[in-house]
């Protein structure tokens, strides 16, 4: 299929979808019926007003070989943004199907971060012999992003980084912007520097233009500029972000020389990816995407499964111990069920927030005791209520006012121990440098389940044996 240039569209005609800022199932049907016919003029129509990341989510809806013609369509002619936005399977597909010289090329359009990003997530055969074809220059920037650790702040990091020395006046600096041909597509501070490269303040540009022409920028700056190291984890440069409401900020080397600056586009995708992470581990999934095949997206997933049904198996251990009191009083069976579903739902919800104030910083070794506090009144306050009404239920559905007491009773006593399990598990994982995201639910899911049967059916067999 022809490789054709996107550039002179008629931007008179009505695309159906240039009022919509989203992909929809009729555009993506479009665009597949009009590469089974080779359409070329109507894929120029279709695909021309999108936006990368657009062009991105079409590449992920369509089945293989449509991919496969897409790819030959857009040809030299891909916008290399689009590449920046694929998942890992799309782009190992899209990379495979282009020509080396013409990924080569659209790496090297791409800032820093971004070329280390993609060359992250091909296949590593495929980097090798991307890397190999490309010029010294990028492929030893690409060398070095690829050097720092997986989810550092060195893999975030835009080397075209503007510095000046303190010594210029506002105006020299401004000349110098207006004059300089490799300036970064955005930015927002300038770095100060020493002579051995080291950032010794940051000026902002409105702060800067402002500024008499006369004043060294020395005299402006912010004397504390940010800055971190390559090997901080890019969850704490989110952090750092968040906190302090910056747009850019400096990485150092080992030795505090300034390597270039991560912008917050970047953080955006860090803070997403982040807590997509987070959410699928809680649910015991690992980071997938809807082009990935059966076989991977399964063999991701069965793992924790296998956890499940260990923990399931200890579960209904502690229910055999009972049989006999279940046998004779079949009513145990129906209730008890409740008992460890709604002790399993309140230390899910605790969980939850627990792991999310903890990836924000919002729970700290600080103020940990009183959140412990709170969780407890909490699980009190909420156990009693919910025992009240399910002793209530049973009484006037079974007409054995002990058993109402006994769930009531079994009732708040597994609240409270779900209430406690789902913040105390997590602080405790986070203690052994282990996410509390990845292992948290499956501790609370089965403290729980066997704290609801054992104290439920156990106070059983004392109030009727």
């Amino acid at each position: 299929m022809e490789a054709r240039d996107l550039t002179d569209n008629d931007s008179s005609r009505n695309s159906p979808h240039q009022e919509v800022f989203e992909v929809t199932p009729e555009l993506v049907e479009e665009i597949s019926h009009a590469l089974a016919e080779n359409n070329i003029e109507q894929l120029e129509f279709l695909l021309g007003p999108l936006h990368s990341a657009d062009v991105a989510n079409i590449f992920e809806q369509l089945r293989e070989e449509k991919r496969t013609a897409l790819t030959s369509y857009f040809g030299a002619e891909l916008d290399p943004e689009v590449l920046t936005e694929l998942e890992d399977t799309a782009l190992d597909q899209v990379i495979r199907e282009m020509d080396d010289k013409d990924v080569v090329e659209a790496i090297s359009q791409l800032e820093s971060d971004d070329a280390v990003d993609i060359l992250e997530d091909i296949d590593a055969e495929d980097r090798v012999r991307i890397m190999a074809a490309m010029p010294d220059e990028e492929r030893l920037a690409a060398e070095e992003g690829l050097s720092f650790p997986e989810d550092s702040a060195g893999r975030l990091i835009q080397k075209n980084v503007i510095t000046v020395p303190g010594a210029w006046t506002v105006g020299q600096v401004i000349d110098f912007l207006r004059t300089e041909q490799e300036l970064p597509p955005e930015f927002y501070e300038i770095f100060i520097v020493d002579p051995l490269h080291h950032p010794i303040g940051m000026v902002s540009l409105s702060h800067l233009i402002r500024s008499p022409d006369q004043t060294h920028v020395g005299e402006i700056m912010d004397t504390d500029p940010k800055v971190v190291p390559a090997s901080l984890d890019q969850e704490e440069v989110a952090h750092i972000f968040r906190q302090y409401d910056l747009t850019s900020m400096g990485v150092v080397d080992d030795n505090g020389r300034l390597l270039g600056m991560i912008t917050v586009d970047d953080v955006v995708d860090v803070i997403d990816e982040e807590a997509e992470e987070d959410i699928l581990r809680m649910a015991g999934v690992t980071e997938t995407d809807i082009t990935e095949s059966v076989f991977e997206a399964s063999k991701n997933r069965i793992i924790w499964l296998l956890v499940n049904l260990a923990t399931a198996i200890l579960a209904s251990m502690v229910i055999a111990m009972f049989d006999g009191s279940i046998e004779q009083m079949v009513a145990l069976a129906v209730l008890m069920p409740i008992v460890a579903s709604m002790g399993g739902n309140a230390g899910t919800q605790t969980m939850t927030v627990t792991v999310r104030s903890l990836a924000t910083k919002d729970l700290t070794s600080s103020n940990v005791r009183r959140v412990i506090g709170k969780e407890f009144a909490i699980a009190v306050l909420n156990g009693t209520v919910m025992a009240i009404i399910i002793g209530v239920l049973s009484y006037a559905y079974f007409g054995n006012m002990l058993l109402g007491g006994v769930i009531a009773t079994a009732m708040i006593i597994n609240m409270i121990m779900a209430g406690l399990a789902g913040i105390l598990i997590p602080v405790g994982l986070e203690k052994m440098d282990i996410d509390p995201a990845l292992a948290s639910s499956i501790f609370v899911t089965t403290i729980t389940d066997v704290v609801g049967f054992f104290a439920f059916l156990g106070l059983a067999s004392l109030a009727f044996m």
